[in-house]
């Protein structure tokens, strides 16, 4: 696509028929990002470029067919900067770092205007699956040469002995919602997210990596959530958890709109009627959804917090248990994927209280900083990769199996405490 700024259409009888429909994927990815993709109209597209809808549909036949184009294009969009990384070294740590380091500035251009926008696939479930097929492969295909050169770093010595598919996908998920935190620090911190990014991915957060080794310990399954929404009575709290991991499941899997209310009572092998006697409507089982999940993930923290571990031990335990909830009986979490659905003032309190959830990262963080166990990172970029790469976790046996899910939970997270660096190539700070 060719860049576009922000301000002004583009639309004027010298700008060919290509730069048109670069600039109406665009701005449909901006108002994807920020509202979602099913919740965006094509009279929202055609409103911010000035267009008309018959004029729009010259470009684009449906909203479906935007949505793909969109997303088809953010992927195109990442094979292309892979392209350059392998033109540019043929150093494998220094490619997996560049690539993460375009990735983040191509997203601080589009919010400068000096480039495009890209949607983030974030409601692929809710594509039509013949659209949907094409573009897992083309994901899978990304998501191939992304691990490759991990891969063959190992193979050549320059990176660690890791197990390369489980750090491809944290290192993809790290950075999966960038376009929402890069927005929201303040400019000076976005401007050093890609070398905070790259120090991290390098060394990881571990100052003595050597000193610290992840332990065995039975992850604690009996993290319980307050019951909330109605009747706490034993009976009534087990029949709201099947309705919250039942939602949260099929949200995840298919989507706000692809879910069916009479899916869910099925699946529970209740009434519709029984759904109703609980929950309003649809978006409030949603809603309550994210707030059994912070729920979950406050009492989780609460736990890991009153112990008196050292802080990269706390950290460590904190990811691995929600490692487990993710990938277990337990969970999953809700995606969130789906905050779009939430209408913007249920949207905004649910992410005030996801923003005080993850500040357990933070704090954590800054704990290992103080007592210099760990680098000096910078804390909201750190917090904010484990944020994304948690989100990803789930769905993890896609992957890889996981015959023993603290053991995947270590691997995942690896690269986040130790780095990429092999011992003989980490230089000091």
């Amino acid at each position: 696509m060719t860049p576009s700024k922000d301000t002004g259409s583009p639309f004027n009888k010298g700008i060919q028929h290509e730069a048109k429909h670069g600039a109406i994927l665009s701005r449909a990815a901006k108002l994807f990002n920020t509202k979602g993709a099913r919740a965006t109209t094509l009279s929202d597209v055609a409103n911010r470029l000035g267009l008309t809808k018959t004029s729009l549909y010259y470009y684009v036949k449906t909203k479906e067919d935007l949505i793909y184009q969109c997303y088809d294009a953010s992927l195109k969009h990442a094979h292309s900067l892979l392209d350059e990384v392998e033109a540019q070294t043929k150093d494998p740590l220094e490619r997996v770092c560049l690539n993460l380091d375009l990735h983040i500035q191509s997203i601080l251009d589009s919010l400068s205007g000096d480039g495009d926008y890209f949607a983030a696939p974030l409601e692929l479930e809710s594509v039509k699956a013949d659209h949907r097929d094409l573009l897992v492969a083309e994901y899978v295909r990304l998501f191939k040469r992304f691990r490759d050169h991990i891969k063959q770093g190992i193979e050549q010595g320059g990176i660690r002995q890791i197990d390369a598919t489980s750090t491809a996908r944290a290192l993809m998920g790290a950075l999966d919602w960038s376009f929402y935190w890069l927005y929201e620090m303040p400019e000076a911190d976005a401007a050093d997210a890609a070398r905070a990014v790259r120090q991290i991915v390098t060394h990881g957060l571990l100052k003595q990596p050597e000193a610290y080794q992840p332990k065995d310990h039975p992850v604690n399954s009996d993290v319980t959530a307050p019951a909330r929404g109605f009747d706490r009575e034993a009976q009534n709290r087990l029949k709201q958890e099947a309705f919250f991991k039942a939602g949260t499941r099929f949200f995840n899997k298919k989507g706000f709109s692809g879910t069916s209310l009479d899916e869910i009572a099925e699946h529970l092998q209740v009434s519709k009627g029984a759904f109703y006697y609980h929950f309003a409507n649809k978006e409030s089982l949603l809603t309550q959804c994210y707030e059994y999940s912070l729920d979950l993930l406050s009492a989780m923290y609460d736990s890991v917090a009153s112990s008196e571990k050292s802080p990269a031990a706390r950290l460590d335990e904190a990811c691995r248990r929600i490692f487990f909830l993710q990938n277990s009986d337990q969970g999953p979490l809700i995606s969130y994927n789906t905050i779009t659905a939430l209408s913007p003032p249920i949207r905004r309190k649910v992410l005030t209280r996801t923003d005080e959830v993850n500040a357990n990262l933070d704090r954590m963080i800054d704990a290992g900083k103080s007592d210099s166990s760990f680098n000096a990172v910078s804390t909201p970029v750190a917090a904010n990769m484990l944020v994304g790469a948690i989100n990803a976790a789930m769905d993890m046996s896609l992957w890889r199996k996981l015959d023993d899910i603290d053991a995947a939970a270590i691997d995942y997270f690896d690269v986040f405490l130790f780095g990429l660096a092999a011992p003989n190539t980490r230089v000091s700070e």
